[in-house]
């Protein structure tokens, strides 16, 4: 039996492996710096919670969250840092690293940082264009290989699938400014406040930076699969 091949596919290969790659890169990081124990005693929530507080952040909530293995993430809508179990009781120089990191966005609303602001902006309309994309670009495909009237709608039909998608890409490429300020200012306020040592230090930044390779993939996926959208709808136009 004949089976078709996609060759598109292989546009999207390098960005799966390297998305696959960067995933088990933070697994295996963040396990890796779990051992080393901050001689300063803070645990996650407690570093959250003195740098929050050194930057008069009172009002910002540090919760441990409910979700999986390093589900952390701080929710502006309600201000309050969601922690993991690996990260809010931990000592390590990791959970450390990743507690400061969500403490670092709450600096960001706070202090009104204009990439944060601008993701916080488009999220509504990238979520919707994410949704549709894909029905609207399959409909188009389908009505490509009609004759006339209906290629040709089928074709801008594909365009349309095309421009929701580069919202989601849009949104990735966003957001890479946004992950990167706040490692920063997560490694800034351990060294000011005292939370990790110089020698700690080193640590949580490798369990940041690998954290930061998972946002970089996502963003080569996402321009990748607008790539291949791109093909096959002009592939099907000829």
């Amino acid at each position: 039996m004949f089976y078709y091949f996609d060759w598109t596919l292989l546009l999207v290969l390098p960005a799966m492996l390297f998305a696959f790659w960067a995933q088990i890169k933070v697994q295996s990081t963040f396990s890796k710096y779990s051992t080393v124990i901050g001689r300063g005693g803070y645990t996650g929530a407690t570093a959250a919670r003195r740098l929050l507080d050194a930057n008069g952040l009172y009002h910002v909530a540090v919760m441990q969250s409910n979700g999986g293995k390093l589900s952390d993430h701080y929710d502006p809508r309600n201000k309050t840092l969601y922690l993991s179990h690996e990260v809010y009781g931990s000592s390590s120089a990791a959970a450390v690293g990743v507690a400061c990191h969500e403490a670092g966005h709450a600096l960001q609303h706070a202090r009104e940082y204009a990439p944060l602001k601008l993701r916080m902006q488009i999220i509504p309309i990238c979520s919707v264009g994410s949704n549709l994309a894909m029905p609207i670009f399959l409909v188009g495909l389908i009505l490509s290989g009609a004759a006339q009237a209906g290629g040709e709608i089928g074709y801008w039909l594909m365009m349309l699938g095309i421009a929701c998608f580069s919202l989601a890409t849009f949104f990735q490429l966003v957001t890479l400014p946004v992950e990167f300020n706040a490692s920063k200012r997560a490694v800034e306020g351990m060294r000011d406040c005292g939370i990790l040592t110089s020698d700690e230090i080193p640590a949580a930044k490798k369990v940041l930076s690998a954290a930061a390779m998972t946002y970089v993939a996502a963003l080569a996926a996402s321009l990748l699969s607008l790539l291949r959208l791109l093909v096959i709808a002009n592939n099907r136009r000829r």
